[in-house]
């Protein structure tokens, strides 16, 4: 029997490098996705990301020489690949279309909290008071974000997008956290990976369509998805995930719309809507605040009257 490494009572700090890694390289996705949306849709887009990352994987995949997951674990790694890496990749590249990189990466962000109630609904890492404040507080944060995404690069199909992104990625995350339990994280990540791959082959006509006139920076772009925030991004997650409980490493990647925020007013010179900044800040305040966990009460010993 393969033991429960998914929640250990310490992490080195390998995961935490790992952690911190996957962030910067996650945080510059939402830019890369934004500057290349002009020139590719979001299936195609998703399936050059998906073809550079499973190549990639699958050399790291033989080097080391894994195998793949059977029976049950091969089904939920299936699941978690179509769900994470195809659908979540998808719809996250739809919504770039209508709304810039900032606001993308606030709203995905929302995440956390679904994944810690969830985490603590089914995982059994517990459902602290906090997490439902936090809760109502980064439902305002949406809402207000709704109201300041009524027209221009931003409107509420975004907002909507966003939002279904969020809930792949949570959908995702909570189902490689289940596989990791038996399933070597190089393994789940490349399996996922072509998974997701093969979900994504319907859009192989309009990628080759695409691709021949887009712009080869484009194609180096989403190369870049497939390599860095794909293959290594979610392999180090994925190492992450086993040596940090789910719902504080969730809540670290607090600091990815932050650094998509710089990265995109450096790169691409935008910038959310003031009230859309004020919104997700609300959102992330509400996920911090569902992470306050409460220290045990110590009673004190009753002195010894003997």
């Amino acid at each position: 029997m393969v033991p429960d490494r998914s929640t250990p009572t310490s992490a080195p700090a390998s995961a935490g490098l790992a952690m911190i890694s996957t962030m910067l390289l996650w945080a510059s996705a939402f830019v890369v996705i934004r500057w290349v949306a002009p020139y590719l849709s979001p299936g195609p887009l998703a399936l050059v990301r998906l073809a550079f990352g499973t190549a990639t994987l699958s050399v790291l995949f033989v080097v080391r020489r894994r195998r793949v997951p059977t029976g049950r674990s091969l089904v939920l790694a299936v699941a978690y690949g179509v769900a994470w890496f195809a659908g979540y990749t998808v719809l996250l590249n739809w919504a770039e279309h209508h709304l810039d990189a900032g606001t993308a990466a606030m709203l995905v962000n929302v995440a956390p909290i679904l994944i810690a109630l969830l985490a603590g609904l089914f995982l059994g890492e517990g459902l602290p008071r906090p997490l439902f404040l936090g809760m109502g507080i980064a439902l305002g944060g949406v809402v207000l974000i709704g109201f300041a995404t009524g027209g221009g690069d931003n409107d509420l199909l975004g907002l909507v997008l966003g939002l279904a992104s969020a809930l792949l990625y949570t959908a995702g995350m909570l189902i490689q956290k289940i596989v990791l339990r038996s399933v070597d994280a190089l393994a789940l990540t490349w399996t996922g990976c072509t998974a997701g791959l093969l979900a994504t082959l319907p859009f192989v006509g309009q990628t080759v369509q695409q691709i021949a006139t887009a712009p080869i920076s484009a194609t180096i772009g989403a190369a870049f998805l497939g390599v860095g925030p794909t293959a290594i991004g979610f392999s180090l997650w994925a190492y992450a995930q086993t040596r940090i409980p789910t719902g504080q490493l969730a809540a670290g990647s607090l600091i990815i719309p932050a650094i998509a925020l710089v990265m995109s007013a450096i790169v691409l010179h935008e910038l959310p809507p003031v009230a859309a900044i004020i919104g997700g800040a609300l959102c992330l305040t509400g996920v911090a605040i569902s992470r306050v966990r409460r220290s045990p009460r110590i009673r004190p010993t009753p002195p010894d009257l003997r």
